[in-house]
C-alpha cells in the first residue's frame, strides 16, 4: 500500500511538473494564455485594418508576439504603411507596432 501511494505521489509530481513546465512562458515562447491573447490581438488588428478604406488590408499580414504586433507584406505609398501603423496602435492591448511593410 505504502509503495501504491508513493508510485501515485511521485506520478502526480511528475505531470504537475510537465504540465508546468510545458505551459510556462519564457522570454522567446509564450504560454497558453499569452498564445490565446495574442491570436484575439492578432485578430483584433485584422480587424481594424479591415475597417480603414484607405488600406488594402488583404496585402497585410500581422503577426504578434507578446503584444508587440508586427505588420508585413505590401501597400501602395508610405502614407498607406502608416494608416496601417496607425489603425494597429489603436486596438487595445497591443504594446507596440513593428512596420515591416513595403511600399510596391
Amino acid at each position: 500500500m505504502k509503495i501504491a501511494k508513493l508510485i501515485t505521489t511521485l506520478f502526480g509530481a511528475i505531470v504537475m511538473t510537465i504540465a508546468v513546465a510545458g505551459c510556462s512562458p519564457t522570454a522567446k515562447t509564450e504560454g497558453t494564455g499569452g498564445y490565446i491573447d495574442d491570436s484575439v490581438l492578432t485578430t483584433k488588428v485584422k480587424t481594424a485594418l479591415l475597417g480603414e478604406k484607405n488600406i488594402r488590408s488583404t496585402q497585410i499580414s500581422v503577426t504578434t508576439f507578446k503584444g508587440k504586433v508586427q505588420l508585413s507584406g505590401f501597400v501602395r505609398s508610405a502614407e498607406e504603411a502608416q494608416a496601417a501603423v496607425n489603425a494597429a496602435k489603436t486596438v487595445v492591448g497591443v504594446h507596440s507596432v513593428e512596420n515591416s511593410l513595403l511600399v510596391k
